[in-house]
């Protein structure tokens, strides 16, 4: 099959194209910068040749890119807790949505495989098989859900629109060292010794990956699946960085009363920092944990064959590649080699 890919330099979309290329398929990239194409690709083994270079947000690009393929998978969105980012981050998911599955859908493309969030399912007591909306209404959490009502909406008329959702994203070979890579580093140096109260959906990239390119089969109309994984608390991650690396990284957990007025304090100190600079302590990162949402994914696992890896595989290889590319000192390893 061949098949579109957009974000595909980005975290998520490259492990997807690697694993599409395993599977055997063809793949074709939306990507803004034709350089870096080998940038994110070549770590983890593979190569396109097959390109569009352009705006996703330009009709004419994504209209070019979805000409002559067999289905799709649109991975590209701007993933960002900062708030900084907001007019942004709502402009680029909603309209490159419309756009590219949108343009799909009236091709008659199948499958079409919509990377979407479990933040655009985070709300309390949510995460049952029906999957219903979220009620996080930060940016990012917001624009991912106001996505999925227009993917929901072209799923009612039957078409084969199949919307995956991951949760937090960690794992080896981030090409842009995005927001959870970040996050995951700054646990390790142990510079996050605060914990909100709750939890949130967390999974691997590379299972993450694997779902997608399982649901590259035609012919079995509009789907929806939560990508298996972990329910991430202070305790897990803490008490697995020290399981594998024999340091002790001491935390306390804080009532959402408190770490919100924190995180506002944060946020407004992020707005004076460089564009570049940014305090991993967001609004939006408490709001999504105090939720507390437990997502079923069964389905996932009883349609695909696919369960997800231990937390302490994703953690450990996270750790090590963030050592390898230099973004951690060797001494964070502890016993871990």
């Amino acid at each position: 099959m061949k098949v579109l890919v957009t974000g595909g330099t980005g975290f998520v979309g490259a492990h997807i194209v690697a694993a599409l290329i395993r599977d055997g398929h063809e793949v074709r990239m939306l990507v803004r910068r034709a350089e870096q194409v080998p940038i994110s690709l070549e770590p983890l083994g593979v190569s396109v040749d097959d390109f569009v270079v352009g705006d996703v947000l330009d009709s004419e690009v994504v209209a070019a890119g979805l000409d002559g393929v067999d289905g799709v998978v649109h991975a590209a969105a701007v993933f960002s807790l900062d708030a900084r980012r907001a007019a942004e981050i709502t402009r680029t998911n909603l309209r490159a949505t419309e756009l590219v599955v949108g343009g799909a859908v009236e091709r008659g493309l199948d499958p079409i495989v919509h990377i979407s969030s479990t933040v655009a399912l985070t709300c309390r007591d949510g995460g049952g098989p029906d999957l219903p909306l979220g009620d996080v209404d930060r940016p990012y959490a917001k624009s991912k859900r106001e996505s999925e009502v227009q993917i929901r909406a072209l799923q009612s008329t039957g078409a084969p629109v199949v919307a995956v959702y991951p949760g937090g994203v960690l794992g080896p070979h981030d090409p842009y060292l995005g927001t959870q890579s970040e996050l995951f580093a700054w646990i390790v140096k142990g510079w996050l010794p605060v914990w909100p109260t709750g939890g949130a959906h967390y999974v691997d990239v590379r299972d993450t990956a694997d779902v997608v390119a399982a649901c590259l089969v035609p012919g079995l109309g509009p789907r929806r699946y939560v990508v298996p994984g972990h329910h991430l608390t202070g305790d897990l991650m803490h008490g697995t960085l020290h399981k594998i690396t024999g340091r002790w990284l001491p935390f306390v957990t804080t009532p959402s009363i408190v770490a919100k007025p924190f995180s506002r304090l944060v946020e407004l100190f992020n707005k004076v920092l460089p564009d570049n600079v940014h305090l991993p302590a967001d609004v939006e990162t408490v709001e999504l944990a105090e939720r507390d949402t437990r997502f079923d994914t069964s389905p996932t696992t009883e349609d695909l064959g696919i369960v997800a890896r231990p937390f302490e595989e994703t953690a450990r290889d996270t750790l090590l590649w963030l050592i390898e590319i230099g973004a951690l000192a060797s001494r964070y390893a502890g016993n871990l080699r």
